[in-house]
C-alpha cells in the first residue's frame, strides 16, 4: 500500500512537471528526435497592432500575427545537436517577392509568412523548411520558463514609454535578468548602432538562453519552455520538425551566431552584401547534400523547346532557390548532372530522369543539368 501511495505521488510529480508540454505534445503528438539533415527554421518576433482607441495607454489588438517582425532569425538545427544561427536585421533593404523593394520586416504585414519566408529564401539562398512567428510576450514567458538569463549588459538603459508600457532600468555590467528585463533590454533603440545594436542584444540573450537551457540542473525547466514556445507563437512545424526541436532543447543546443553581410544604407536601412551573403551560406549553412540552396544550371541541348523553363518552375515550386536557365543545342541522348556526387544525387531523384555526369559543372553552378532527348 506505501509502494502504490509513492508511485502515484511519483507519478503526479512527474505529470505536474510535464503539465506546461502537454498541450505541444497533444498537438504534434512528437517525441524528441535527431534530424537526418540540417533543419532551417525561420524565427520572426512580431510587433503588436494598435487600433484606433479613445483610452490612453493604448491597448493592443489581440495578436493575429499580422503585424511587422521587430527580430528575424534563421536558426539552422543540425544533427549533432549544434545550432547556427543568422540574424537578418530587420531594416535589411531587399526585394519582397510579389511587393517590391521594401524593409524585411514588412515582408509579414504585407504577404504574411508566406512573403517573410520567400524573402529570407531570396536574401539567402537558404530553403526554409519552416517558420514560428512570436508574440511580444514570447521572449518574457520563454525567459521567465527558463528561469531568467545570465549575460553582460553592454551600456546603461533608461527608456519610458508609457503609452507601450515599456519602462527600461538596466545597468552596465554582468546580471542575471528576469523576462521583464529581458524584454526592455531587447527593445531598447537608443544607442549608437540601431538596428544593429538591436541584433547584437538578440545574439547576446540567445547564447545566454542556450546557456542556460544546457544546464542539467534546468533539465526539469523544459516542459515549461516547450509551453511557452506553444503559446506564444504561430507556426507550420510538422510533427518530424517538432520532434527536432524537441531534441535540439534536451541535448542543450551549442549556439553560434552570424550577423548577415551588409552596411548601413540611405535612411538607417541595411544594405545586404550578396557576395559576403554567398560566401558565409556556402561555408556555415550549405548542407552539400541539399541541392536546394545551390546554384543550378538547366541547360536545354536536345529537349523538347520550353522544357528547361518548365522544370525551372517545377524546382522553384519545391524549395529551390537559385534555377537558371540556358540553351546549347547539340546531341544528347540521355539528360546528365553534374557536381557534387550527394547533391547531384538528389537532384536526379527530384527530377525523375537523367545520369550523373562526372565533368565539372559550368562555371559560376554548383550544378548543371544537361536536357537531353529522354525528358519528354
Amino acid at each position: 500500500m506505501r509502494l502504490l501511495l509513492v508511485l502515484s505521488l511519483a507519478l503526479a510529480g512527474v505529470l505536474a512537471l510535464l503539465a506546461p508540454a502537454l498541450p505541444a505534445l497533444g498537438r504534434y503528438g512528437a517525441w524528441p528526435r535527431t534530424p537526418d539533415g540540417p533543419l532551417n527554421l525561420l524565427l520572426a518576433g512580431v510587433t503588436p497592432n494598435y487600433p484606433p482607441s479613445p483610452v490612453w495607454p493604448y491597448p493592443a489588438a489581440p495578436e493575429d500575427y499580422s503585424g511587422l517582425t521587430d527580430t528575424i532569425v534563421l536558426a539552422q538545427l543540425r544533427p549533432g545537436g549544434s545550432v547556427e544561427l543568422l540574424s537578418i536585421p530587420r531594416d535589411t533593404w531587399t526585394t519582397l517577392p510579389g511587393w517590391g523593394e521594401s524593409k524585411i520586416n514588412a515582408a509579414n504585414r504585407h504577404g504574411g509568412a508566406q512573403m517573410l519566408v520567400g524573402a529570407v529564401q531570396k536574401l539567402t539562398g537558404l530553403h526554409v523548411d519552416s517558420y514560428a512567428l512570436l508574440s511580444l510576450n514570447a521572449l518574457r514567458d520563454l525567459t521567465e520558463a527558463a528561469g531568467g538569463v545570465t549575460l553582460t549588459v553592454p551600456e546603461d538603459m533608461k527608456y519610458d514609454d508609457a503609452a507601450g508600457k515599456l519602462h527600461i532600468d538596466l545597468r552596465a555590467g554582468r546580471q542575471h535578468l528576469s523576462g521583464q528585463q529581458v524584454e526592455g533590454f531587447l527593445r531598447f533603440r537608443h544607442d549608437a548602432l540601431g538596428d544593429i545594436g538591436r541584433v547584437s542584444r538578440q545574439q547576446l540573450f540567445l547564447g545566454a538562453l542556450a546557456s542556460q537551457l544546457r544546464s542539467p540542473l534546468n533539465l526539469w525547466r523544459l516542459p515549461a519552455v516547450v509551453g511557452a514556445l506553444n503559446r506564444n507563437a504561430r507556426s507550420n512545424l510538422d510533427r518530424q520538425q517538432f520532434g527536432t526541436l524537441l531534441g535540439a532543447l534536451l541535448h542543450g543546443p551549442k549556439v553560434s551566431t552570424v550577423t548577415l553581410p551588409g552596411s548601413f544604407g540611405p535612411g538607417g536601412t541595411w544594405t545586404p552584401d550578396r557576395a559576403g551573403i554567398r560566401s558565409l551560406v556556402q561555408t556555415q549553412f550549405a548542407d552539400p547534400g541539399d541541392p536546394r540552396g545551390l546554384k543550378i544550371a538547366l541547360i536545354n541541348v536536345n529537349a523538347p523547346s520550353g522544357t528547361a523553363r518548365r522544370l525551372k518552375a517545377k524546382l522553384e515550386a519545391a524549395g529551390y532557390t537559385a534555377v537558371s536557365t540556358d540553351t546549347h543545342l547539340g546531341p544528347l541522348a540521355r539528360s546528365t548532372v553534374s557536381g557534387a556526387p550527394k547533391a547531384a544525387g538528389t537532384l536526379l531523384a527530384e527530377l525523375g530522369f537523367g545520369v550523373p555526369d562526372a565533368a565539372s559543372p559550368q562555371q559560376g553552378y554548383d550544378l548543371t543539368v544537361r536536357l537531353g532527348a529522354d525528358v519528354k
